[in-house]
């Protein structure tokens, strides 16, 4: 025991006379006085140059999805059909932008057919096609109180004549701002 006693007095000396330091606290450090770098001179500013004014037109989203249907106011359909065909899609999805976008828009779905089948059919056939088109409509969104469907049946042809391209121009919806 008195070994270890001895070895741990001699290494707890050893540890304190190498936490002794040489530097004397009562002395300032020394400083260097350096001269400061002169800064380089910039040159002297330009003027701004200006740029020429440019205007932008702005156009409101009602406008331009006006725009768009301009013209696009027609879904035709096939003989003795209520299906609304693919083609027609856009059309239908433009239209029913503009009146999600505008809530106090809407719109006639006037349903027409061609000469060919009694009256009573023909007004019938009419209004599947205008209740068609109204179904596409309000199943991407827009208020069952912004479309009206209405037949007028045979009695408003596009087109007179008994011939294929005076009917399928009269198998039609048209879509009419109220």
């Amino acid at each position: 025991m008195k070994i270890t006693r001895y070895a741990l007095t001699l290494i707890a000396a050893a540890a304190l006379a190498g936490c002794g330091s040489t530097v004397k606290l009562d002395e300032p450090a020394p400083v260097k006085d350096i001269a400061p770098t002169p800064q380089p001179q910039q040159p002297p500013r330009a003027e701004p140059t200006r740029v020429a004014d440019t205007s932008v037109k702005t156009i409101s989203l009602d406008e331009q999805l006006n725009q768009q249907v301009q013209g696009k106011r027609v879904v035709y359909f096939d003989f003795d059909s209520d299906i609304v065909k693919e083609e027609y899609r856009p059309l239908i999805d433009v239209h029913a932008k503009r009146l999600n976008n505008n809530k106090k828009l809407a719109l006639s779905l006037e349903g027409n057919t061609d000469e060919r089948g009694g009256r009573e059919y023909n007004l019938a056939l009419g209004q599947r096609r205008a209740e068609a088109v109204a179904k596409s409509l309000t199943l991407l969104g827009v208020a069952g109180t912004q479309v009206e469907a209405v037949s007028f049946g045979k009695e408003r042809p596009a087109a007179q004549g008994s011939t294929e391209e005076a009917w399928s121009k009269n198998r039609r919806v048209e879509l009419k701002d109220k």
